[in-house]
């Protein structure tokens, strides 16, 4: 599609409910940027989060968009898109936003547009914030009832805290997020920790870039990583070390990225987890398209905030159903 298009953007904040920890602190509001690209009186929209994890802010990644608006008037495409924009979340918001458009010119759905079936509702995970066991364990026991629960560790205590949440919870399926906080000295024995507990997945438990020793030990659970990989160019060399890999529209740079790299994983033998950052349905909704073919599908972001967009997506306890065309695509 090559059209003269317009942008928009801007940065929105939206409460969390309660908060959220991590192993790198807290925070209780979500900051995302929309991105609009309209053309003849229609809009398509994106929604991304700056991680600073990766170098990323609010300001810096409103910049980056905003700084593509002669590009876009002057008919860059999304083909075009991925080749100037390096992957991240400016990129995200501008490829999903594209998408939208696309979509929308061509009164179509977006799994008509790929050649997919349409969507069906899936199980995703809900996340217990890092804290204490006894605070970990009453969280836990107020999500019980979800099917499955993805649990923050942090390092240091992390046996107490995944046996606390596993007896809080004694039917769910847990998986579990070091978000890079464990060590090669504490690796073994907390992987045992998990596996006593019957955790069935762990996201990251070393530090990006010192993960060798994953692939020297025996695994007794799979470990998928997140930090480690971003879009196909990050994926041969954790053949050895991963499991499944976590594919993050946030990370890949947008949907396009996110659909060739899903193929390629496969390819390489990785199961696929598709996450998100805590945003709204906005950003939730493309990710959707992933998350058909998926292992493990954690897009509760909207689950986490104080409130969700009005045409958000429509959640039934953990089941989270396709987007309307009222919110994307």
């Amino acid at each position: 599609m090559t059209l003269s298009l317009n942008l928009a953007a801007r940065i929105e904040r939206w409460p969390i409910a309660g908060g959220f920890t991590i192993s790198r602190g807290a925070k209780t509001e979500a900051v995302v940027i929309v991105a609009g690209v309209s053309s003849q009186g229609i809009t398509g929209r994106g929604e991304c989060v700056p991680y600073a994890r990766y170098g990323e802010t609010p300001d810096g990644t409103l910049a980056a968009i905003l700084g593509l608006e002669d590009a876009l008037r002057d008919g860059m495409d999304r083909q075009a898109l991925q080749t100037r924009v390096p992957s991240g979340a400016a990129r995200n918001a501008l490829d999903c936003a594209l998408w939208d458009l696309e979509a929308k010119v061509a009164n179509k759905r977006i799994w008509d547009l790929l050649g997919q079936p349409a969507p069906r509702p899936l199980t995703t995970a809900y996340t217990i914030s890092l804290g204490t066991p006894d605070s970990m364990a009453d969280a836990t026991a107020k999500a019980a009832h979800r099917p499955l629960l993805k649990i923050k560790l942090g390092g240091d205590g992390d046996e107490a805290r995944i046996a606390a949440v596993r007896k809080a919870a004694p039917g769910a399926e847990l998986i579990v997020d070091a978000n890079e906080a464990w060590t090669d000295g504490n690796l073994e024995r907390h992987l045992a920790a998990c596996a006593e507990a019957g955790v069935t997945m762990i996201e990251q438990p070393l530090p990006a870039g010192q993960d060798q020793a994953l692939a020297r030990i025996k695994r007794p659970v799979a470990v998928c990583a997140d930090e480690s990989v971003h879009d196909r160019a990050s994926l041969e060399g954790l053949r050895e070390r991963y499991d499944a890999i976590n594919i993050k529209l946030d990370k890949t740079g947008g949907l396009t990225e996110a659909l060739a790299m899903a193929e390629a994983a496969r390819a390489l033998g990785f199961d696929i987890m598709v996450g998100c950052m805590v945003a709204t349905s906005l950003a939730m909704a493309p990710a959707m398209m992933i998350a058909q073919g998926a292992r493990v599908v954690d897009l509760d972001g909207p689950l986490l905030l104080a409130r969700d967009r009005d045409d958000g997506l429509r959640y039934d306890g953990s089941t989270v159903y396709p987007p309307e065309v009222s919110l994307w695509g």
